[in-house]
C-alpha cells in the first residue's frame, strides 16, 4: 500500500552516521531549506526526514536519519537504528557523515562494516573541516578504505558542491519521470500521546515512523506518499501540539512550529483524540489552530478498543465530542483503533471525501435560488429602518470554498443570519468537514453619506 516517503521516480540518497556529527545540517544544506531540526544535542533526529534536491540538472530525494548507535539495548535507539537501516535499504546512494572533531576513523569502523554489507555506493563525508589543520586530520579517514574522502563544513556549505558532484555521478541512470499526479495532502495532528505515529503506521501497514510510549516521540513533520484506490496521498505526521504558553524552548518549540506549518501545507487535517481520555482542553486548542487556518478536518477518535461499550456508546461519544467542538459542527467523526486496525480504512475514505468537498463548486443559479428560498423561510434583519437586501450571490473560489453575497449594507448582516445561510448551504451541498468563507459586499459607504 505504501510507497515510502518520496516520489518513486526519483533516486534516493540516504544520509547516515553517528549521533551529533551534523547529518541534519548537511541535509538542510543539500535540500536548500531548514526541514530537519538542527540542535547541538545528540539524538535530535529520530525518524526518517525526506526532502528533494536538484544538482547538475538531476532531481533526487534525500533522507535524513537518526544517529546510529551500535551495540545498544535501548528500545528507542534500536527503533532509530531500524529506521536508518530501512532508509539505507531504500537508497540508491548512501552518504556516511563523520565528524573530524569528535571522531577518529576507528570510531566509525563498525558503521563502515555495516555499510559494506548494504552493497550500495557509499560516499564518505568528513564534516566540520573548516581549516587547513582539520583538512589534514580528515585525510586520516582514508584508512577506513571507503575510497575518496570528502571534507565538508555543512554549516557553511564548504566542500558540499564536490560531495554533490560525486553523489550525482553515483546515481543510477536517469529515467523519464511520469507526470506528477495531483496529491491529497493530509496532516495527522493532535496533542502528545494520542497515537498519531501509530495511526500512520496502521494506515501504511508498515513501521514507517518511530513509535514509542514516550510522549512527544515525533519531532519533525514527516511526509509519506502512498496510493489509495488510485489516488495519490501525502500523509504528514507531526509532533504533538501544546498550547502556545506551555511550549518550552529548544527542540519542542521547533517541533510545534513545524506541526503548525504542516497544517498550512495540508488541505485535510486528521485531528486525533484519545478515546479513553475524551476531549481535553488541549484538543480544543489544536482544533482552533485548524479552524484559524481554514483547513478541512476529520476528527479521529483513536484507541476505541480501550473504551467499554454497549449499543449506545458510540452515539454518546459522538454527542460528547460535538458538544466540545461546537465551533466545527461540520467535522465528520470516525472511531478507530491503530492497535487493532479497527475501521482504519474509514480514515482515508473520509479524508478523500472531505477533500473533494473542499473543491466543490456550487452553480451560481442554484446558489441564488437557495438565497431566495432562505429569504422566504426567514426574513432578513433590519436596522435604522432599512432591511437587508440580497442582490446576487456567487462562489469565486475553492480551497476553502468561498461564497460572496452582494447586499445593500453589510452592517445589516447579523451573525445569526449568516449562520442560518451557512446551515442551509450545508444542507443542500454538504461541504462535509470543510469550513466555508461567507463574504458580504455592500455599498454602506454611499448609504452612510445619504443619511
Amino acid at each position: 500500500m505504501g510507497t515510502g516517503g518520496r516520489d518513486i521516480a526519483k533516486p534516493l540518497v540516504a544520509i547516515v552516521g553517528r549521533q551529533n556529527v551534523g547529518k541534519s545540517t548537511l541535509f538542510n544544506r543539500i535540500v536548500g531549506q531548514r526541514i530537519a531540526i538542527v540542535e547541538d544535542a545528540p539524538g535530535t533526529t529520530r525518524d526518517r526526514i525526506y526532502g528533494d534536491a536538484v544538482w547538475q540538472g538531476r532531481t533526487f530525494a534525500v533522507v535524513d536519519t537518526g544517529g546510529l548507535v551500535l551495540g545498544t539495548a535501548d528500545d528507542l535507539l534500536l527503533q532509530v537504528r531500524a529506521q536508518a537501516e530501512q532508509a539505507m535499504a531504500d537508497a540508491d546512494v548512501i552518504v556516511l557523515v563523520t565528524d573530524v572533531l569528535s571522531g577518529t576513523p576507528s570510531s566509525d569502523a563498525d558503521l563502515v562494516a555495516m555499510l559494506r554489507r548494504a552493497n550500495k555506493p557509499v560516499l564518505l563525508a568528513v564534516n566540520k573541516v573548516d581549516s587547513q589543520a582539520r583538512r589534514l586530520e580528515a585525510a586520516e579517514f582514508y584508512s577506513l578504505g571507503m575510497g575518496e574522502v570528502y571534507p565538508v563544513t555543512a554549516l557553511h556549505g564548504t566542500g558540499v558542491a564536490d560531495l554533490l558532484d560525486a553523489v550525482v555521478a553515483a546515481l543510477p541512470a536517469q529515467i523519464e519521470e511520469e507526470q506528477a499526479e495531483e496529491a491529497v495532502r493530509i496532516a495527522i495532528v493532535g496533542r502528545t500521546g494520542v497515537g498519531k505515529s501509530s495511526l500512520l503506521n496502521a494506515l501504511l501497514q508498515e513501521e514507517r515512523t518511530v513509535v514509542s510510549n514516550r510522549g512527544g516521540t515525533t519531532r519533525d513533520a514527516i511526509d509519506t506518499t502512498l496510493q489509495w484506490h488510485g489516488q495519490k496521498i501525502v500523509l504528514i505526521d507531526t509532533a504533538g501540539i501544546r498550547r502556545r504558553g506551555t511550549i518550552v524552548p529548544g527542540v519542542e518549540k521547533y517541533s510545534v512550529m513545524r506541526a503548525l506549518k504542516a497544517i498550512d501545507r495540508a488541505s485535510v487535517l486528521l485531528l486525533v483524540l484519545d478515546s479513553s481520555e475524551g476531549v481535553t482542553a488541549q484538543d480544543t486548542h489544536v482544533a482552533s489552530y485548524i479552524l484559524e487556518a481554514t483547513k478541512s478536518i476529520v476528527v479521529v477518535l483513536n484507541k476505541w478498543d480501550l473504551v467499554p461499550k454497549d449499543h449506545t456508546t458510540m452515539e454518546q461519544y459522538e454527542a460528547m465530542v460535538r458538544s466540545q467542538f461546537k465551533f466545527i459542527p461540520y467535522a465528520p467523526i470516525v472511531f478507530v483503533s491503530a492497535l487493532t486496525r479497527q475501521r482504519i480504512g474509514q480514515i482515508l475514505e473520509t479524508a478523500i471525501r472531505v477533500h473533494q468537498q473542499r473543491y466543490q463548486r456550487v452553480p451560481t443559479t442554484e446558489l441564488n435560488d437557495l438565497v431566495q428560498e432562505c429569504l422566504v423561510m426567514h426574513n432578513p434583519p433590519s436596522k435604522w429602518g432599512k432591511r437587508l437586501t440580497f442582490y446576487y450571490a456567487t462562489q469565486p473560489a475553492v480551497n476553502p470554498p468561498t461564497l460572496v453575497f452582494f447586499v445593500n449594507d453589510t452592517r445589516l448582516v447579523h451573525f445569526s443570519y449568516q449562520r442560518f445561510l451557512e446551515n442551509r448551504i450545508r444542507e443542500r451541498w454538504g461541504f462535509e468537514g470543510t469550513p466555508l468563507r461567507l463574504r458580504f459586499e455592500g455599498h454602506q459607504r454611499q448609504d452612510r453619506g445619504k443619511r
